[in-house]
């Protein structure tokens, strides 16, 4: 497991580790280049509902509103991708991974799979010309 420190969102669901690497969507990173592609890296994380969110989801379906039962655990599910993720491609040597995706499938009823994959890249920073 990885040694950086938690963060918290404000509903206190866990959004993820101060990771030690970039992490983007895009392609290229404004301001840096890559100097090597390290390659794919990926993470992901099996999670199933719990009995006691189910009860709660149901209730909500009933009266409307945001599941947040369902909203806390799937994002915590998405942070725990993309920390496994990142902490490949440190083992790897990367600083940076690029164009960064997210898929989810559903395995079974109840369980569903968090998927995040991208390039890891080394990255230096531009210097400005003058």
């Amino acid at each position: 497991m990885s040694k950086h420190e938690l963060m918290r969102s404000s509903s206190g669901a866990v959004t993820g580790f101060q990771r030690p690497i970039m992490i983007v969507t895009s392609e290229n990173i404004p301001g840096y280049t890559i100097v090597e592609t390290v390659g794919i890296v990926r993470g992901n994380t099996i999670r199933a509902r719990h009995i006691g969110r189910d009860l709660l989801a149901s209730f909500r379906n009933v009266v409307g509103g945001e599941v947040r039962e369902y909203t806390k655990l799937m994002g915590e599910s998405r942070e725990q991708a993309l920390d496994r993720m990142a902490e490949q491609a440190v083992e790897l040597g990367a600083n940076a991974i690029t164009s960064v995706r997210l898929t989810t499938s559903m395995l079974m009823n109840g369980a569903a799979e968090i998927l995040a994959y991208g390039t890891a890249v080394r990255i230096e920073k531009d210097i400005p010309q003058e």
